[in-house]
This record gives C-alpha cells, sequence and structure tokens, in this order.
C-alpha cells in the first residue's frame, strides 16, 4: 500500500514538473542578465561599486529574502518567502542595492523597517549549478547601524573569479534587538541574528542559481558581526547544523550582555518614549501598531549598544554567554575557521589619550564598556597590567595599557579562546591572525592611532570609508595589502585553506597550533611588489591573559 506521504509528494513532484513544463520560453530582458529563481526572477548588471563596467562580474542586489518584517510580524522571527515555483514569473530588477535598516540614532527618511534584502556577485561566465563556493558577508556596526552598501564585494569575486559573494541587510537596534518578557511571550528575542541566519538559509536554497555551492558556504564578518559569527556557530548550543561550513571572525566584539533587569529597562525606555503601556500583551500591541516616527522616538531613548543581542533561554538562539559556550564545547564543531584581530583595535575604546594619566582614568574607561565588573576584579586587572614606570610595566603611557585592556577583554582574545577550543577538539583547518596596517584615512584625522578597529575592512573594501562609502584609492605600497588579505580570505572561502590561493609574495599560513598567527604588514617605502607579512608566535604574556580573561563571568561576553 503507497502511503499517504508519499501520494503527497507524488502529488507536489507532478505539480512542479507541470508548472515548469508551462514556462518553455526562458525569461530575460533587455536591462541585462537573468536568473531565474522559479517563484520569481531578478535582473542584474556589471557594474562595479565605483561605477566602473567590468564584464567579468555580474551583480544582483536588493534581493529579498524574507517576508517584509511589518504589522504583526514587527519584533518576530523572519518569516519565510512563499518560493513555490510560478508558471507566471515577476522580473524584478535587481540592478541596485535595497533599502537599508534603520539606523542609531534614528532620523526620519534614513532607513526602513522593510530591509530584510541581499546582494549576490557572481562571475559573469559562472553557470546554474557550477558549485562555485560562497562566501556571505555580513556588516558590522554595533548592532545598532551599518548596511550592506558599505562593504561591496566587488573585489572579491573579481581577484579571485572563483567565487560567489553575498551581502544582507539584517534588523537592527530595535528593530532587531528588542527584548524582554513581553517580546518573550508574543515575540522573538535577537530576531537580526534570526534575520542573518534566515539569509544564510536563503542562500542554501537558491544560490545554485547564480553558480553557487550550497554545500561550501562561508560566513564573515568584523566588529560586531565578528561577534555575530561566533554567535552563528554557538547558536543553540551547538546543537543544530549550522547551513554553513566555514567562518571568518575578524575582531570578535560584544558589548557586556545585559542582565535581566537591565533588559526591563531597554524595554521601559521605548515603551515610554512610544507612549505605550509597560508591560503585559498590551505593550507589544501598542508598539505594533505605532508608526515608524514613534519608534524613532523609542530607538533615540536607548543608549546605542543597548539595543544588541541578549541571553534568550536554553532553547533560544543564545542560550548562555559565548565565552562560557565556548569554554563548554556548546558550538558548531567542524567548521573550518579564521579568526583574528587588529594590532591596535582597543585603540578606537580606550579614549583620548589626554585624558587617561592614573588607575583612575583607567578604571572608568573600562567600566563605561564593561559596566558589570566587581571592584575585585578591576583590581586584578590593574596588577596583571602594571601602570607606566613601574619595573615590571610593558606600558610607556596610561593609553598603551588602557587601550591594551580595553582589547584583551574580548577584541584579542576571543578569537584566540575560540580556536584553541575548536583545536582542542580535533579541528584541523584553524588559523589565526593580526593585521597590522592602519587605515590611512582614519589615521590622518588620529594620527596618535596605530592600525585601529576596522583597519582590515578598509583593505578589503576597496578603501571604502563612511555610511555612503567613497573609496579612498591605495597608494603603491597599500595595494599589495589589499590583494594580500583578499587573497587570503578567497583562498581559504575555496578550500578552507587561505594559502592555496594566496599571492605570490604572501607568506604561507599555517595551522593553528596554540601559538602561530600571520602578522599582515605593510611594506612602507617599498615598490608595491610585496608586503611584510610574516609568521609569528603569540606572547606568552597575551596568551596567558587572554586564559585570564576568557574566565571572568563579570565581562559579560
Amino acid at each position: 500500500m503507497v502511503s499517504g506521504n508519499l501520494i503527497l509528494f507524488l502529488t507536489i513532484w507532478l505539480l512542479q514538473i507541470t508548472s515548469q513544463a508551462q514556462r518553455v520560453t526562458p525569461v530575460t530582458s533587455h536591462l541585462g542578465p537573468v536568473i531565474d529563481l522559479g517563484y520569481t526572477a531578478l535582473v542584474g548588471n556589471s557594474t562595479s561599486p565605483a561605477g566602473i563596467v567590468n564584464s567579468s562580474v555580474t551583480f544582483f542586489g536588493g534581493i529579498i529574502y524574507a517576508q517584509p518584517p511589518l504589522g504583526d510580524l514587527r519584533f518576530r522571527a523572519p518569516k519565510r518567502l512563499d518560493e513555490d515555483f510560478s508558471a507566471h514569473v515577476t522580473l524584478l530588477d535587481a540592478r541596485g542595492w535595497g533599502g537599508t535598516c534603520v539606523q542609531q540614532p534614528a532620523v526620519e527618511g534614513v532607513g526602513q523597517e522593510d530591509c530584510l534584502n541581499l546582494n549576490i556577485w557572481k562571475p559573469s561566465d559562472a553557470k546554474s549549478g557550477a558549485k562555485l563556493p560562497v562566501v556571505v558577508y555580513i556588516h558590522g556596526g554595533g548592532f545598532y547601524f551599518g548596511s550592506s552598501p558599505q562593504f561591496p564585494m566587488y573585489d572579491w569575486v573579481s581577484q579571485s573569479g572563483q567565487i560567489v559573494a553575498v551581502s544582507m541587510n539584517y534588523r537592527l537596534n530595535l528593530f532587531g534587538f528588542l527584548d524582554g518578557a513581553a517580546v518573550r511571550a508574543d515575540g522573538t528575542a535577537n530576531a537580526g541574528l534570526l534575520d542573518q541566519r534566515a539569509a544564510i538559509e536563503w542562500v542554501q536554497r537558491h544560490i545554485t542559481h547564480f553558480g553557487g555551492d550550497p554545500e561550501s558556504i562561508t560566513i564573515a564578518g568584523e566588529s560586531a558581526v565578528g561577534a555575530a559569527v561566533l554567535l552563528q556557530a554557538t547558536a543553540y548550543g551547538g546543537v543544530k547544523n549550522p547551513p554553513f561550513k566555514r567562518a571568518i571572525a575578524q575582531s570578535i566584539g560584544l558589548y557586556s550582555l545585559p542582565l535581566p533587569d537591565e533588559i526591563e529597562g531597554v524595554f521601559n525606555n521605548v515603551t515610554s518614549a512610544a507612549s505605550c503601556p509597560s508591560n503585559g500583551t498590551e505593550a507589544l500591541k501598542c508598539l505594533r501598531d505605532a508608526p515608524l516616527s514613534t519608534l524613532i522616538k523609542s530607538i533615540n531613548n536607548v543608549k546605542n549598544n543597548f539595543l544588541a543581542p541578549t541571553i534568550d533561554g536554553p532553547d533560544g538562539f543564545l542560550p548562555g554567554l559565548p565565552s562560557k559556550l565556548i569554554a563548554e564545547g556548546r558550538f558548531s564543531q567542524g567548521l573550518d575557521l579564521i579568526a583574528g584581530h587588529v594590532t591596535n583595535d582597543g585603540q578606537n575604546f580606550a579614549g583620548n589619550p589626554a585624558d587617561l594619566n592614573s588607575d583612575a582614568d583607567v578604571i572608568a574607561a573600562i567600566v563605561k564598556r564593561y559596566r558589570h565588573m566587581t571592584n575585585a576584579t578591576l583590581e586584578k586587572v590593574l596588577q596583571i597590567y602594571p601602570a607606566p614606570g613601574l619595573p615590571n610595566s610593558p606600558f610607556a603611557t596610561q593609553y598603551d595599557r588602557t587601550w591594551t585592556i580595553m582589547q584583551e577583554i574580548i577584541l584579542a582574545c576571543m578569537d584566540q579562546h575560540w580556536v584553541n577550543a575548536t583545536l582542542a577538539r580535533g579541528g584541523q583547518k584553524l588559523y589565526s591572525y593580526r593585521f597590522n596596517v592602519p587605515n590611512p584615512v582614519t589615521r590622518a584625522a588620529n594620527p596618535y592611532m596605530g592600525a585601529m578597529h576596522a583597519s582590515d575592512v578598509y583593505f578589503l573594501f576597496d578603501g571604502a570609508t563612511g555610511a555612503t562609502p567613497f573609496f579612498a584609492p591605495f597608494n603603491v605600497t597599500e595595494a599589495p595589502i589589499s590583494k594580500e588579505i583578499i587573497s587570503y580570505w578567497t583562498s581559504f572561502t575555496r578550500t578552507g585553506n587561505p594559502s592555496t590561493f594566496k599571492t605570490l609574495f604572501s607568506p604561507m599560513w599555517p595551522t593553528f597550533k596554540g601559538t602561530t598567527r600571520v602578522v599582515m604588514s605593510e611594506d612602507i617605502g617599498g615598490n608595491g611588489s610585496t608586503t611584510s607579512s610574516v609568521v609569528e608566535s603569540v606572547p606568552v604574556m597575551e596568551s596567558t591573559r587572554c586564559v585570564w580573561w576568557m574566565s571572568q563571568n563579570e565581562t559579560r561576553v
């Protein structure tokens, strides 16, 4: 006897075959190349972010990957599109960027709620089913600002010629990260992280049409989204298989995750600014009914970084502190991994050197970002990082001391924590790095800084700078650094090994065995034919401090 499930499967299969037979004429457009997804078709173009036409790369932008998160879907997990095959397909213009998400500080007319879209760059000659490796880049910005147009991936595809690249927008601040008892009763915490996951899953379902391999996806991101890459790997405590094979985590950065009373305090700030009830079912109904102009007031009534990922329960997306999940082995095993940071990441968060002159100034800078630290922990920090002038101090100034502390709390230590935990569990394709070249635009405005936070991003995206990016040209010795890091990243995307398709002048990048990492450095004064990159061992003092930081609950990271 044939089972009911088999009959249902055969019925659906026959309907799909019948529908597909009805569309015998391929979808075409005079506007550009077309990709037919079955439920819709997209027309793209071959223009780079700088407006340069290059037929080797084709771009498709503003592709919707989930239902608009409006009305009753506000503050809920993203809902999948109706992707059933249609005999009468709609051709959509995908030659430009889609709408970007509401930012913080929020301004009317800047950003929109209906922003769940992604962008794809493919080699123009890549055919459907070519099975090219795929990299999905998730933009940073503290989970409260930023957008995909700031991070164009044209160069990655143009330079490699053998990958498909994707970027996305996801809900930020209030729309992506509102939490509280009312949200958990009738909504979803960490909706922005679920948006990221939904976009990756859309890529899995459809990237074959663009020549990509759904079984060979790398996710990548920097700063807050270096953290998001980590959170995607620790999602659900690692018990569910992730929709990606590899991960690149750059300068993993989280502020202190909030305590339950702080979550409710943020929720109350949001509701009071919107003139909504502060609790119960009416609170969320009121927020869902409110116009965007009202919720802009709510966004601006909350401090930056307080609308960000939260621990949402034992069965939630984030069931515990990331540092503890990693230590406990509660993360996706078997991922190929690159994790590292920039030499002077902490300088962006230490404050002005002129304001750092005493132990009290150092403490004030720390608790401004990591507000849960106890007095006992802070006293220990001052001992581990001795003040300038003491015989055993490696610090020339209180500023050097402060930025090193700010950096090692998470930005320079979580990468070591993750690769070491993966190595201990049998991981093989693991790579660590330190990026040692400053962003020259930021350096010109802040001459006291070295290779500051996000310097690597500048070189990965053609010198892109600003919320509406302009593209600063590289000088003769900066250009090889850009080629080097893009080659490492795209080689890793292709093979799980950053050295397989590296530039000829770059050092071989050894797998991580507890200490080894690549240091990417500019050949200052050279002729542009090489870099000064080397392989180094992580200093023992740095490793020791990092092990201590990753054992501290008070940091809430």
